[in-house]
């Protein structure tokens, strides 16, 4: 019963997190309604036709969701993606090279840790497009720490007998680490990536919400917020409905990575134990 239902749940999160995504990145494409058009007074409030009401300059918020969720999650997906990349290379190289190498890596990535995350994406964002910004704010506040990570991991496995086998057969390192090091770390990087993806998301959201980022009057989940937050009065729902998305992608995205690196975790103990 335990096992079917811990199924079950799993099956649960996988569906939520594809439904939330699939909706974020293109749920352009499930309305036919302009999220740009004047449809009724500033803030007025939910009512039949405009079921979450109308933001600061009449145009329908329902709309807006719908097409505001698309660049802010792409940006963050591919940022996360860079930065995960990164760091595991730099991880793999780290603990396979020894301690002198491992310390090195330790050293920079302490410096680089010590560089606000927000603040390099805000002083990029005024010099480079919005994306780039991301990307390289994300790879430097994320990628020292799945560096640790992978660097410890790949320390702790480089005398186990699977890399004394590889070794006996004369595989390259390349290829010890690339099939022999690097899928037995697939869990911690899994769930590395949902942290990743929600440290870019939080960077995305404050550069765009400030103004740096998506150009008005085209829809943003973040800007919505900080377009809407006079008018909360008027009608809360202009202002709540774009927080609530932001915080739904969030959550399913860290719920789903830590799910996910504990079920192949799980697996991986189960084969090393019927081994």
């Amino acid at each position: 019963m335990t096992g079917r239902s811990g199924r079950s749940a799993r099956s649960l999160i996988a569906v939520s997190l594809a439904a939330v995504l699939a909706f974020a990145l293109f749920g352009r494409y499930l309305t036919d309604l302009d999220p740009l058009a004047t449809v009724a007074r500033p803030w007025t409030p939910p009512n039949a036709d405009q079921l979450l009401g109308t933001d600061a300059l009449g145009r329908d918020v329902l709309s807006r969701i719908f097409w505001g969720g698309g660049t802010l999650t792409a940006v963050a997906l591919v940022a996360a993606a860079a930065s995960t990349s990164v760091g595991v290379a730099c991880g793999l190289w780290a603990g396979w090279s020894g301690r002198r190498i491992e310390v090195g890596v330790s050293a920079g990535t302490d410096l680089l840790l010590a560089v606000p995350a927000v603040l390099v994406g805000l002083v990029l964002a005024v010099a480079v497009p919005m994306p780039v910004a991301v990307v390289a704010a994300t790879v430097v506040a994320g990628s020292p720490l799945t560096a640790r990570v992978v660097a410890d991991l790949s320390a702790d496995c480089r005398h186990a007998t699977y890399i004394d086998v590889a070794r006996m057969r004369g595989d390259s390192v390349p290829s010890i680490l690339g099939h022999e090091v690097l899928p037995s770390h697939t869990a911690a990087i899994t769930t590395d990536y949902g942290l990743r993806v929600i440290v870019a998301l939080q960077l995305v959201s404050t550069i765009n919400a400030l103004g740096l980022g998506t150009s008005p009057p085209e829809p943003d989940w973040a800007s919505m917020i900080t377009e809407n937050y006079s008018g909360i009065g008027l009608n809360a729902a202009a202002t709540v409905a774009p927080a609530v998305a932001l915080a739904a992608l969030a959550t399913i995205v860290a719920i789903a990575s830590t799910t996910l690196g504990s079920t192949l975790l799980g697996s991986a103990e189960r084969r090393g134990v019927s081994t």
